[in-house]
């Protein structure tokens, strides 16, 4: 009796020890999201835009969704800019969030006629949860509203 009673202690504390140190301690850390590759966007007047939103992020990995829409402003210069310089030296002009976005694939329809600034550069990009903007869309001219 003494050799099974010693054993189940053994065996309490054994486990007691393995559930106390097991693991990490506090919050799980969530997996870092990748952006989400560039939409593609057509202009199908002067003032709407049809946005087809990324099925995959830049891993490759199928995107789960799209949390916002963004359309960057910049304005005319010399040289055509590059969809990056757009995105980091443009402003935000139009912002469209859930849940008026559709899913992955599908497409989105953008009125810009509100949108009152000189002729420019623009692009789209989509943002996924947690503000991880994805790659920026190519870059469409802007002309002026007057026109």
């Amino acid at each position: 009796m003494r050799f099974s009673s010693l054993a189940n202690t053994l065996l309490a504390f054994t486990f007691a020890v393995l559930t106390v140190h097991c693991g990490r301690k506090g919050d799980p850390i969530p997996r870092p999201r990748a952006a989400a590759q560039a939409a593609t966007v057509q202009m199908t007047s002067l003032r709407a835009l049809s946005v087809t939103l990324p099925t995959r992020d830049v891993q490759g990995l199928p995107l789960v969704g799209v949390e916002q829409v963004r359309v960057l402003y910049l304005p005319l210069g010399l040289t055509r800019p590059t969809p990056d310089e757009v995105f980091s030296r443009g402003e935000v002009v139009l912002d469209r969030r859930r849940p008026d976005l559709p899913g992955p694939g599908d497409t989105l329809t953008l009125d810009l006629r509100s949108l009152r600034r000189p002729a420019g550069w623009i692009v789209v990009v989509a943002v996924r949860v947690g503000n991880v903007p994805g790659r920026p869309s190519a870059v469409l001219p802007w002309l002026d509203p007057s026109i």
